[in-house]
């Protein structure tokens, strides 16, 4: 049965370096946009968006740790809510280059903004925001991280919290009336 694959799995990625500066945002995900993500408009369908956006979230979850061996283990982040942001369209083959931030975690959520600018001019093209809980894969139950994982997290947020919160986080999605 065919699944999506991330482009990390089975492959090399950025490994958690304890002693290493850690990057305020996280920048480990580069992609040009694939012929198979263009739409009839000519560019990057809206869902594709989420597509690239959960690569950047794959690739987070491995520098963190969360990987193959941590989810046979019956351990992973799922996503339980995404806010999307489409700011500008992107066409066939421009390259991309994602950013990550910590927002907030606790013993069982993580609170991430992500960031998708055209890497050639740095324009930004689209956000999200998420929120990711912890799950104990066999019991189908949000369950707490074990304390590596929230050592790990709490690292890069503290790295994170000096960059401002962008203006779209945690806002309500609806239509502005005139009263």
């Amino acid at each position: 049965m065919d699944r999506v694959v991330t482009p990390y799995e089975g492959s090399g990625h950025r490994q958690w370096d304890p002693d290493a500066e850690i990057p305020a945002p996280l920048r480990l995900h580069r992609t040009p946009v694939s012929p198979r993500w263009v739409d009839y408009n000519g560019h990057l369908s809206e869902s594709c968006y989420l597509l690239v956006f959960g690569d950047n979230a794959d690739a987070f979850f491995r520098y963190v740790g969360i990987d193959e061996r941590y989810r046979a283990a019956g351990r992973s982040l799922y996503t339980v809510q995404t806010h999307l942001h489409n700011r500008r369209e992107v066409t066939e083959g421009e390259p991309l280059a994602l950013t990550l931030r910590v927002l907030d975690h606790d013993a069982k959520r993580v609170h991430v903004f992500h960031e998708m600018h055209h890497e050639g001019t740095g324009v930004l093209l689209a956000t999200a925001e998420q929120m990711l809980v912890h799950v104990d894969t066999h019991r189908g139950r949000a369950c707490e991280m074990p304390e590596d994982l929230r050592e790990r997290l709490t690292a890069v947020h503290r790295a994170h919290a000096v960059l401002p919160v962008p203006e779209v986080v945690g806002r309500p999605m609806g239509i502005k009336r005139e009263e």
